[in-house]
């Protein structure tokens, strides 16, 4: 359970001081904060993502998400409705979209949340693509964009976001009694119906959870690049799956943690910051992330059949 939880760190560790070696530019405050912000979207999307993998579950569709809500609050403010209206507005959005998959599957009882997340994550970017025509929604106004890119005392509020949301998530799932169900069902689904956990209820609630993170990561997404696109969030769901895994969580449910996987988020961050500050091509970049993503997934594997010699 200690290598579990402090693997990711010393991976972490050990990957800032290679890139510190390799790279003068790494360990400047300046790069760092760089780091942070960008890795801000992916850590609030892990988190949601997080909450769906401890129960066995996975969310294909949040970063299509992410770009549905990314239109909408550019479409609402760009058509002046005032930003303490439009961002709720997303928020809602995006949880609608979650508990679409939730209710989907549930009450359709289909064999694997792959099916209606993979459905949700061409249908939501499909509106995306058709609510905008296919072009980017810029100049948004400067209050709504203090989110992105505003700063607090000099740190990103970005950045401030990500550990809010850390804090809630953190006591969310280790000091209430749907955050324990959740665990429940991940360890054990049928066990968890047994006992009188209103399993159905609680995934309904998890995918909302997810679809509302990933509109929160478009605020924080359209605020720091001054628009909403289509297209943006292509490929998150991938980096947020990597994120909880690198972090420690297991694909098989009942494991995982908020801290380990904003420890995965960094890993992720810091390798595509140190990539780019080496000169590495983008493509090189791709196939780096997915040989982690894989290897993550391995050692999952053999964790989960060590534990399983373990108990016999």
């Amino acid at each position: 359970m200690s290598l579990r939880r402090l693997g990711p760190l010393l991976g972490l560790a050990i990957l800032c001081l290679a890139l510190s070696l390799s790279s003068e530019h790494f360990l400047t405050v300046d790069n760092l904060l760089n780091v942070f912000r960008q890795s801000a979207v992916n850590a609030l999307l892990g988190l949601g993502q997080l909450a769906v993998i401890i129960t066995a579950g996975i969310d294909l569709s949040v970063g299509s998400i992410l770009g549905f809500c990314c239109v909408l609050v550019a479409l609402m403010l760009k058509a002046g409705t005032p930003p303490w209206l439009a961002i709720p507005a997303a928020l809602a959005a995006g949880t609608a979209l979650g508990m679409v998959n939730g209710l989907l599957l549930t009450r359709l009882r289909l064999p694997h949340p792959f099916i209606p997340t993979l459905g949700m994550m061409n249908v939501a970017r499909g509106l995306a693509l058709v609510m905008s025509g296919g072009f980017a929604i810029s100049e948004l106004p400067g209050p709504f964009r203090f989110w992105g890119a505003g700063a607090i005392a000099y740190v990103p509020v970005p950045i401030l976001v990500v550990v809010l949301f850390c804090v809630l998530f953190h006591l969310f799932l280790t000091r209430t009694t749907p955050g324990r169900d959740i665990y429940a069902i991940g360890g054990n689904k049928q066990a968890a119906l047994l006992s009188g956990v209103p399993v159905n209820q609680r995934l309904d609630m998890v995918y909302g959870m997810s679809g509302f993170m990933s509109a929160v990561a478009a605020i924080v997404l359209a605020g720091r690049m001054n628009s909403g696109f289509p297209l943006a969030g292509m490929g998150a769901e991938l980096d947020s799956i990597a994120a909880v895994i690198i972090g420690g969580a297991s694909f098989f449910g009942g494991v995982g943690g908020v801290g380990g996987t904003l420890v995965g988020a960094l890993i992720i961050g810091v390798l595509r910051n140190g990539l780019n500050l080496l000169d590495v091509s983008a493509y090189w970049q791709t196939v780096v992330i997915g040989a982690v993503i894989v290897i993550a997934v391995w050692v999952d594997v053999l964790r989960q059949r060590a534990a399983a010699r373990g108990g016999r």
